[in-house]
């Protein structure tokens, strides 16, 4: 039976003081600083701290990570603790952010759930999947969900750790294997379809996604006997501004070429001002993000699956993420007459 269940983030009346905006802003800020230069900072601090009289710490931590290094294909190390920080709740209710459950999600199996749009940074899906700040534990009780992301982020030091504390896992095929073959169930694993070539097609007011070649996800859920889950966040391309190239010029090779080598693509985003929305800046534009949840597509287990059992579990996954959009879009603020592209 399908429900709709929303909690909401705070009172829709409540009238928010200076310092609830500022920390609000703080929150939104803070995951866009950190997404882009976490990495690259301590990547460059350790190799740094080499040539200084610290340089037993970079040591150190080198050792750690070459002792460590198969811990992000082994399940990661989620830190409830993390997913329930304050400061995701201030990035939840700067947009806001909500998460909409549309049926139940029994946790006595497991499930792959199929994300759309990437979006420049996967805003809406971190903070409803990655953190507790939406209450997923009590929409979806039983379930365990991981995140799987670009499996070189794993390879920058000490960003790695944060995200794996924070439930965010390599998207490999040895990662998603060993969580979804452990004994207990309720894994979910949240893939984002259409990563880095999907972010390319993140333009404000369109909902194009990458999708009809991608069937990994599919195999995945065959091999293991997981349930497909189609999952639709609405807004996301909406809050921050994208500098979209015609697929037949030079800087969109360079980006497809950029993605090919090292599996991300750059582009050009900007927001608004810190202190200013008539500025450009960093901060995400204030604007709604809602994430659905669909329902479960059940899957049998077929360790090795064949081309035939792959596409149709394909083709029912896209019907299904088609329908979940035309359901909600008219609540979440699309036209009528919106339709979902797939390429």
């Amino acid at each position: 039976m399908s429900i709709s269940t929303v909690l909401p983030s705070q009172p829709p009346l409540q009238v928010k003081t200076l310092q609830k905006q500022a920390l609000e802003v703080l929150g939104a800020y803070q995951y866009v600083l950190t997404f882009i230069f976490m990495g690259l900072f301590f990547t460059l601090l350790v190799f740094y701290l080499l040539f200084t009289s610290l340089w037993s710490f970079s040591v150190l931590y080198l050792v750690w990570l070459y002792l460590d290094w198969d811990t992000p294909n082994r399940g990661g190390r989620r830190c409830l603790w993390m997913r329930n920080w304050t400061v995701w709740k201030q990035q939840r209710d700067y947009f806001p952010i909500k998460l909409v459950k549309t049926a139940e999600l029994p946790p006595d199996r497991n499930y792959v759930l199929g994300s759309h749009p990437h979006g420049i940074m996967g805003t809406g899906i971190f903070c409803n999947f990655s953190t507790d700040s939406n209450d997923f534990s009590r929409l979806f009780p039983g379930l365990q969900p991981r995140i799987a992301a670009l499996a070189g982020l794993f390879r920058l030091p000490v960003f790695r750790e944060y995200i794996m504390f924070n439930g965010v896992c390599p998207v490999s095929r040895q990662s998603l294997d060993f969580i979804l073959s452990q004994p207990q169930p309720g894994q979910a694993v949240v893939i984002l379809i259409g990563g880095a070539q999907e972010a390319l097609h993140a333009v404000p007011g369109e909902h194009c996604i990458t999708l009809r070649k991608r069937k990994g996800f599919v195999r995945l859920a065959l091999r293991h006997g997981a349930s497909l889950v189609p999952v639709y966040s609405f807004g996301e391309n909406d809050i921050f501004r994208l500098k979209a190239f015609a697929t037949d010029s030079w800087q969109h090779l360079c980006q497809v070429t950029f993605k090919r080598l090292l599996g991300f693509s750059p582009c050009i985003f900007w927001g608004r001002g810190l202190f200013s929305a008539s500025s450009w800046g960093l901060l995400p534009f204030a604007v709604p993000i809602t994430t659905v949840v669909g329902q479960p597509i059940p899957v049998p287990q077929c360790p090795s699956p064949t081309e035939k059992q792959v596409d149709h579990y394909h083709r029912l996954f896209i019907e299904a993420l088609e329908q979940l959009f035309e359901d909600h879009k008219g609540r979440c603020g699309v036209p009528a007459s919106t339709r979902l592209t797939i390429l």
